[in-house]
């Protein structure tokens, strides 16, 4: 490598117009002109010279500073990799044509070993692109990357460099995001309020003023924005792991050494515990129309009103399966007549049928352990049966138009069920039964609280409904209904056996203890003591005139027999 020079010029003229150049009398001076560097590079492949110029230093070590950084770069590349060397050199034109600062020499390695363009940089929203487009993942959680990415990620620091990301970025993206929830919360409840207004104050057809009130009120209300979902703190988690595993695939690519998403921190993200529909929460909603928690709970007395509701509908068998045996929907709409075994009551969960988009498609369960066998009751089997008779009719009746996907569920014509439809068809039956709101998703959570009911454990529910690990199970998904709770309570207490409680003195002594449970007082042992005159006699109290011991006498004061026992 030829060595480079440092020089000092300046841009006065004589009287023709000609620079001066280094023939400048002022040059004598340190303060005059300014200073310039020149590199000598590697002959293009065509053998023509060419170097790497810049002026406009003000000292002669800011100068040489950035001329040394340059020979730097072009010390990376090993002298026989040509290509290496014309990409430093593609690279150090670029920044003398761009006036852009001298790349940094260890970031340029990385970016040379690895493989990247050491000219374009990328943007986190093309990065972010590339990365989604080279994953191999299952179809749903492909989607929900790209949703982050869409919805999230992209809009607010698509625009940045990769290697320009830092945390303070990260921090304002995720405050941008608490700060649009808290706005939509505001025009949620406005709505809310609105809708109220737009409420007559009574039966009947409202008069004439009153009619008017409601148009402007209903005209009004048409022009605020719909209810909004907020971003839960479980989905900002899931926003962050996206970038965090594509930024770690940018430190993997050498473009980028620090993982911001790594260290940006964040509430945690917890799953919501499941609330039951109580008689207390149904009347709430019906007020207010608020649900008491995100993941709601239908009853066992509820589910069956669903049922009952659903009785009659095409879909009645897969509302059913899905009610008892917690069937995901695409594990539900996806289902084989080939993985049903009605003879032996059993059933497999092989395949599913997921949304990308709107487009359904075919996959495997969302885990390993979705892929699993459960029993089927009595009733399931009947129920099922009767559903296969029913599509052999519509089979029967399409005739050649028939199309024969082999699945248990499926439209009149034998294509396949669209999962969405499935959603809507389940939201008019509860609607019509008049139910509080559930997603047809919590379904799976009533099956849970069901076989729990019944005296499933954790892992009997763990492999009805093929979760990955048990600690899901336990805390998502075991609902205790109170009916249940107080039977556990009760036998809980049962077991403890006890003697019969002897009245005490003072204030808040108990009175007695319940019957049951109790044990057999064992027998007292009279200790006998000699008198004076050498007699026994048994260290017992004569009770001839009185109650047996133990028993308090009665305070004639007293009217109550309770407060008596209590005296």
């Amino acid at each position: 490598m030829r060595a480079g020079s440092t020089h000092r010029r300046c841009h006065c003229r004589d009287a023709s117009g000609r620079l001066l150049s280094a023939a400048c009398p002022k040059l004598k001076s340190r303060r005059h002109g300014t200073w310039s560097v020149r590199q000598e590079l590697p002959p293009r492949p065509d053998r023509s010279r060419r170097s790497f110029t810049r002026g406009g230093y003000a000292t002669v070590t800011e100068a040489q500073a950035d001329l040394d950084q340059v020979r730097a770069l072009l010390a990376l590349p090993d002298k026989d990799d040509s290509e290496a060397i014309e990409r430093i050199c593609e690279l150090l034109a670029q920044v003398a044509a761009d006036k852009a600062p001298i790349p940094d020499v260890e970031e340029t390695r990385k970016r040379l070993v690895g493989g990247v363009s050491l000219t374009e940089h990328i943007t986190i929203g093309d990065f972010l692109d590339q990365w989604a487009a080279g994953k191999r993942r299952r179809p749903g959680t492909l989607s929900g990357y790209k949703g982050h990415i869409r919805n999230h990620l992209k809009p607010r620091i698509g625009y940045l460099r990769v290697d320009r990301l830092n945390l303070g970025h990260l921090v304002a993206m995720f405050d941008a995001i608490t700060d649009a929830n808290e706005e939509i919360e505001a025009e949620n409840q406005a709505r809310r309020e609105q809708v109220e207004r737009c409420r007559a104050a009574g039966p009947g057809r409202p008069a004439g003023a009153e009619r008017k009130r409601l148009e402007a009120e209903r005209a009004h209300l048409a022009e605020m924005k719909p209810f909004r979902r907020t971003v839960s703190p479980a989905t900002v988690q899931r926003i962050r792991a996206t970038l965090r595993a594509a930024l770690n695939s940018a430190i993997s690519q050498q473009i980028i050494t620090f993982n911001p998403a790594a260290h940006v921190e964040l509430d945690a993200g917890k799953r919501p515990k499941p609330l039951l529909w109580t008689a207390e929460r149904v009347e709430q909603w019906q007020k207010t129309g608020e649900r008491p928690g995100a993941v709601m709970v239908w009853s066992p007395e509820q589910i069956g009103r669903l049922l009952d509701q659903a009785v009659g509908d095409r879909l009645y068998a897969l509302f059913h399966l899905v009610a008892f045996r917690g069937l995901r929907r695409g594990e539900a709409v996806g289902l084989r007549w080939t993985d049903v075994d009605l003879e032996n009551e059993r059933l497999s969960i092989a395949v599913a049928l997921t949304q990308d988009g709107w487009t359904v498609i075919e996959s495997l369960p969302k885990s390993d352990s979705g892929v699993r066998t459960i029993a089927l009751d009595a009733g399931t089997v009947q129920v099922l049966r009767a559903h296969r008779v029913r599509q052999a009719a519509e089979k029967l009746h399409w005739g050649s138009a028939w199309t024969d996907t082999g699945r248990v569920f499926t439209k009149e014509d034998g294509t396949w069920l669209h999962p969405s439809a499935v959603t809507d068809r389940f939201i008019r039956l509860a609607e019509e039964a008049g139910l509080p709101p559930i997603r047809f998703h919590d379904l799976r959570h009533g099956a849970a609280t069901l076989i729990h009911a019944a005296g499933g454990d954790l892992h009997a529910i763990k492999e009805v409904l093929g979760h990955s690990t048990i600690a899901l199970t336990s805390d998502t998904y075991t609902n205790l209904l109170p009916e249940v709770d107080k039977t556990l309570a009760e036998a809980a207490f049962r077991l403890v056996p006890r003697a019969p409680l002897k009245a005490v003195s003072g204030a808040g002594a108990p009175a007695a203890l319940p019957q049951s449970g109790q044990r057999t007082p064992a027998p007292r042992v009279v200790k006998a003591s000699r008198t004076t005159k050498g007699q026994l006699s048994n260290d017992t109290a004569d009770t001839s005139s009185g109650g047996p011991r133990g028993v308090r006498t009665h305070n004639l004061r007293i009217k109550s027999p309770q407060l008596c026992q209590l005296s």
